[in-house]
């Protein structure tokens, strides 16, 4: 019987526990629709790690390029915000092209570049001047559609703390700061 009311107890906690995430999960949709909060995400699937050796930012060609998978995923984005009441958004890229090709298959609204978006992996010594302009630019934006933003690991992972898989999304509490509260961590997937 003890083992009984042990399991009991544990499933009671853990059902808490889920409706208290799933709670927490709702206020954070609200707050990103409410302009409380931004969205910001890891590019789709692009297979490899880092940059080829021959990369060049205005050729895609040279660069990591999502796959069909990839795109599937980036397109499954807009009817996932959508059951969340976001069917247009301010979408902010960094300038890579697996994060513009992620932005634009998303298709919620205008893509704007941001530089401070772009990937530092190949030079880790600009990680901290683009997370503090990233920081000023967002918190200098005016109220508008829920913002969105795609950029990479190592991006995300400095302003959060958050090692993102592909096609992740953090939906991050505004103002940011450093490092960003992350108010719950979302994927169409």
């Amino acid at each position: 019987m003890p083992a009984i009311r042990v399991l009991i107890a544990a499933l009671i906690l853990l059902m808490g526990a889920t409706h208290a995430s799933a709670q927490s999960e709702a206020e954070a949709w609200e707050a990103l629709r409410e302009g409380r909060a931004v969205l910001i995400l890891r590019h789709s699937l692009a297979p490899g790690t880092g940059d080829p050796a021959r990369f060049k930012l205005g050729d895609c060609s040279t660069q990591r390029n999502l796959n069909d998978r990839g795109r599937e995923q980036a397109a499954a984005w807009k009817p996932f915000l959508a059951q969340q009441g976001i069917r247009h958004a301010q979408v902010y890229t960094s300038q890579w092209c697996r994060s513009r090709d992620t932005a634009t298959e998303m298709n919620m609204g205008e893509v704007t570049e941001w530089p401070a978006l772009n990937s530092f992996f190949q030079d880790r010594s600009q990680g901290s001047p683009q997370t503090s302009e990233t920081i000023e630019l967002v918190n200098s934006l005016e109220p508008r559609p829920p913002v969105v933003m795609v950029s990479h690991q190592v991006n995300i992972t400095a302003l959060t703390g958050v090692f993102p898989a592909s096609n992740e999304g953090l939906i991050l509490a505004l103002p940011l700061s450093e490092p960003a509260e992350v108010l719950a961590r979302v994927t169409p997937d």
